[in-house]
């Protein structure tokens, strides 16, 4: 039997129910293999179904194996509970965090003598140990974004937009293979990078200023994240020094990761380096997160995230200082965990480049 179906199945067994309802694209897609954008999935302890309309039908039937496909009368959400009516269920799972209070209650108005049980993150974690399949896909997608890179800086330079950069990389990585950018690109010149956020704008780059490029490209559904911090012409002792100070604390958080650590550990080698040099105040976000159907999944290089390592996830290492008014330098590899450690599936050069 499939083993992430398997693992549904477990689910079902160990919480007593009849039945899983899963509802998230990410999930169903992950489960069954079905890419189409209006589905619902209902498990039992012997039967796999896949709901979706009139458009999608003769895709679910290409791309999955195992399911029986329905096709509703009217809404998918109606032909689910008719469904888990149909099929006697009584106490059925579903995934909280992707349902509205208003669909809970209109499924518990519409069966009555079900008892509907939330469940959060149970697919999630599932996803969290990448198999050999979503690994290729990852590689490329990295690949794919190392490349954009490499192409990228011949086009970065004084009085060049960060939005023409942003859609020159976002082209280019198509080009190359990419289904799309993994995420709104950020493209933080001068003194927005000091937004660790700062998504391309219609800013002019200056000479003298740092330019923090964060991208990724999509491959096969997988998601790739990668950040580098150039300067434009020689970097002043200030920006040296930053950058210094990230790059090693990343590489020794890199060094660091392994099965069988926590991922809050991972955070701290990190945060401590970048505390010890005087700048913790201005590194506010987590280390890192892990990568895959979605570009921000669980678990996390955080403070408060105690997850441990297992051979199989992909995670992010990406500290940064922000200083306002100044500027901010932030270096992310995208990693795999290994057997023993960790490989760096983001290939470019993580000097300070000068252009």
């Amino acid at each position: 039997m499939n083993q992430k179906i398997e693992a549904v199945r477990k689910i079902i067994r160990d919480n007593q129910l009849d039945g899983l309802v899963v509802t998230k694209q990410q999930n169903w897609q992950y489960l069954s293999g079905f890419t189409g954008t209006n589905a619902v999935l209902i498990f039992t302890l012997s039967d796999n179904y896949l709901i979706t309309d009139f458009r999608y039908l003769e895709q679910a039937q290409l791309e999955t194996e195992g399911f029986h496909i329905i096709k509703p009368r009217t809404l998918v959400e109606d032909a689910m509970v008719d469904l888990v009516t149909s099929l006697g269920l009584t106490r059925v799972g579903f995934e909280g965090d992707n349902l509205t209070y208003s669909q809970y209650a209109d499924y518990n108005k519409k069966t009555s003598g079900v008892e509907w049980v939330s469940f959060t993150q149970a697919v999630e974690k599932i996803r969290q140990v990448k198999d050999d399949r979503e690994i290729a896909a990852l590689r490329k997608a990295a690949s794919i974004t190392d490349m954009a890179f490499d192409y990228i800086l011949n086009f970065i330079k004084p009085g060049v937009k960060e939005s023409e950069i942003a859609l020159e990389i976002e082209y280019y990585m198509k080009k190359k293979g990419a289904e799309k950018s993994a995420f709104d690109i950020i493209v933080a010149s001068g003194p927005r990078a000091a937004l660790p956020h700062g998504v391309a704008t219609d800013k002019e780059l200056s000479a003298g200023e740092l330019v923090i490029l964060d991208f990724g490209a999509v491959f096969a559904g997988f998601h790739a994240d990668m950040t580098r911090t150039v300067v434009l012409g020689e970097p002043d002792a200030d920006q040296k020094k930053i950058y210094d100070i990230v790059l090693n604390a990343q590489k020794r958080a890199i060094e660091a990761v392994k099965p069988g650590i926590r991922c809050s550990q991972v955070d701290l080698v990190a945060r401590d380096f970048i505390t010890v040099n005087g700048y913790g105040a201005n590194f506010g976000h987590g280390l890192g997160h892990s990568v895959g159907l979605e570009i921000h999944e669980k678990p996390a290089f955080a403070p408060r995230d105690d997850t441990v390592l297992q051979p199989g996830m992909a995670m992010t290492v990406e500290p940064g200082i922000y200083l306002s008014n100044w500027g901010g330098v932030r270096i992310e590899d995208l990693v795999l965990v290994t057997g023993s450690s960790c490989e760096i599936l983001s290939r470019s050069s993580k000097e300070l480049i000068v252009l």
